[in-house]
């Protein structure tokens, strides 16, 4: 069975940084991207970022220039840092892995809070 467990989400202040890790436990084959999305309240969900197999990489204009994903294929592990983080940017956090056979697993979420 895949899973995909977050852990970084908190409390930040503004103007602070994090950093956002997801494991893809269970076998997943045929990964095409990794990657992470946001939900804030009332909003519908967001691109934050993604990166492909091969390493290229998609973010979200909200976030553009204050991310940067990285993966480890080896270790299904999808990384997000963010920096110069914004109240905007309050919001669940979703890891998100697509495969082949338009396979899509989704992770639980974590809470980023981010106080101004």
């Amino acid at each position: 069975q895949v899973q995909l467990v977050e852990s970084g989400g908190g409390l930040v202040q503004a103007g602070g940084s994090l950093r956002l890790s997801c494991i893809a436990s269970g076998s997943i084959s045929g990964i095409r991207t990794m990657g992470w999305y946001r939900q804030a309240p009332g909003s519908q969900r967001e691109l934050v970022a993604t990166i492909a197999n091969g390493g290229v990489t998609n973010y979200g204009d909200s976030v553009k220039g204050r991310a940067t994903i990285s993966k480890d294929n080896a270790k299904n592990t999808v990384l997000l840092q963010m920096s110069g983080l914004k109240p905007e940017d309050t919001a669940v956090y979703y890891c998100n892995v697509r495969a082949t056979w338009s396979r899509e697993y989704w992770g639980q979420g974590t809470q980023v809070t981010v106080s101004s």
